[in-house]
């Protein structure tokens, strides 16, 4: 295998050395371990596609890999595992730009803040917008159906593809690399994919929705006494500023209170301390109105109306950064805080006042001192609705009430028809939890999927099903 592999893509795109192979076998949280044979890294879809069909021949497992940053294990192998891990960050190229149908299309391995500047670049604007953004990559952001910040006014990855480029589990290229806004004449294939966590086949390239740039825009800081009233301001902005509210980002005091005791060059953007805070962006794409007047103007409404209590608005671009940096840190933060056990949940809009409140509650009722560390997309009802471990509590103390602190939050988000796994995927974190919230049709629905496409089992094993 090692040398039919190493003909494939050469001596120095193979790594086998235990060493050099330990990074891209540990995930970021450092949460899971596993084995390999090697790890494999491309340069191009026929590569790729010789690859698979080798490993097909021959039964031997694929992790397909992008820039490792995901949180739930999915893009690691498994223990004792004689995996090859398929890295792609080598396919890391723009193949084309088209500004007339506003698409761009380009490979699995280029990073998210690459795909951001060609379009800058191009005076366009790509918004799906992401913490890991300097270094996950697109394969990995069309695996997961990354969320991110902007959701709200322009969806996950799912509504910003338009085609793809998979090689299938048996080493076929599946072309699917249409740049068509409309398209029915059967099955959409290429939504099966986005989502599968590489358990499907292998994201080579997609082509990619782009937006006009903003002409401007505008952030500020919130405080509000709870996210009931942050649901009022949301309900007041949505109303009056319509697609124009781009961001809306819930934060609560601990989360702040981590950043600014971890992360350097931090600044409390407001005097005084709120139990609960919203991060708002407003972005206009015609240029004859500006977005930092109307925020403005309508937070000072929102004062007025008791739907907040204090806010600042960034009166230049790098005062924006500054505040999105408090919100993009909040997970960076948490991690000196010792062992944190994570929650990504989306419940309706409606009932996130009444999940936060509960869940609180219940938890602590559950583990005296237990942390809770809540904040995320709120404009579009996801949350990260984390807990840190009591401080009287060691890791594997804490570690040992995992399974009871997920089934109080997650019971409570199915109760509220919501969703376990909102925007992170299953990977091997979630992969035995689902089976408690989706029902004996759905998985077997999904796993006859996955058995017409990946009858070997060789795709990414031991994820999502």
């Amino acid at each position: 295998m090692l040398e039919k592999l190493t003909v494939i893509v050469g001596a120095n795109a193979i790594i086998t050395d235990a060493e050099a192979m330990a990074p891209h076998l540990t995930d970021w949280r450092g949460r899971y371990h596993g084995d390999a044979l090697a790890v494999v890294k491309p340069n191009s879809t026929v590569q790729v596609a010789a690859i698979v069909k080798l490993c097909a021949e021959n039964r031997t497992t694929i992790v397909p890999q992008g820039g490792n940053t995901g949180l739930c294990g999915g893009a690691v192998p498994g223990e004792k595992s004689n995996a090859i891990v398929l890295n792609l960050t080598r396919m890391d190229k723009v193949r084309a730009v088209d500004l007339d149908n506003n698409t761009i299309t380009v490979e699995a391995g280029c990073v998210l803040a690459q795909l951001q500047q060609v379009s800058e670049e191009n005076n366009r604007l790509f918004p799906l917008s992401l913490a890991a953004e300097g270094s996950c990559t697109i394969g990995g952001n069309l695996s997961t159906n990354a969320g991110g910040t902007a959701v709200l006014r322009y969806g996950n990855t799912r509504e910003l593809t338009l085609g793809l480029e998979v090689v299938l589990p048996d080493g076929q290229i599946w072309s699917g690399l249409r740049g068509l806004r409309k398209d029915n004449t059967g099955y959409d294939l290429k939504q099966l994919f986005i989502g599968a966590e590489g358990t499907l086949g292998v994201i080579t390239a997609a082509v990619l929705k782009l937006f006009p740039r903003p002409k401007s825009s505008a952030t500020a800081f919130v405080g509000v006494t709870s996210p009931s009233q942050a649901l009022e301001l949301f309900n007041q902005l949505r109303g009056n500023c319509a697609e124009r509210l781009t961001g809306f980002e819930l934060i609560s005091r601990l989360c702040l209170d981590f950043v600014l005791r971890h992360i350097s060059n931090t600044h409390d953007p407001l005097t005084v301390a709120y139990p609960w805070y919203v991060l708002v962006e407003v972005s206009e794409s015609a240029s004859a109105l500006d977005a930092g007047e109307l925020l403005e103007q309508e937070l000072a409404s929102a004062l007025e109306q008791s739907r907040a209590v204090d806010a600042v608005v960034a009166k230049s671009s790098a005062q924006s950064q500054a505040l999105w940096a408090l919100r993009e840190n909040i997970s960076e933060a948490q991690r000196f805080e010792g062992a944190s056990i994570k929650h990504d949940v989306s419940v309706p809009i409606s009932a996130i006042a009444h999940f936060v409140n509960q869940a609180s509650a219940s938890l602590a009722a559950a583990v005296a001192g237990i942390r809770i560390v809540a904040f995320g997309h709120m404009g579009d009802g996801n949350l990260h609705f984390n807990v840190s471990r009591p401080l009287a509590l060691s890791d594997a103390e804490f570690f040992a009430e995992s399974h009871r602190i997920n089934a109080i939050v997650h019971d409570l988000v199915h109760s509220l028809n919501g969703s376990i796994s909102a925007e992170h995927g299953l990977g091997q974190l979630k992969r035995e939890e689902i089976t408690r919230y989706k029902s004996v049709l759905e998985l077997d629905l999904m796993r006859s999927i996955k058995r017409a496409w990946d009858p070997l089992g060789i795709m990414n094993p031991g994820k999502v099903i």
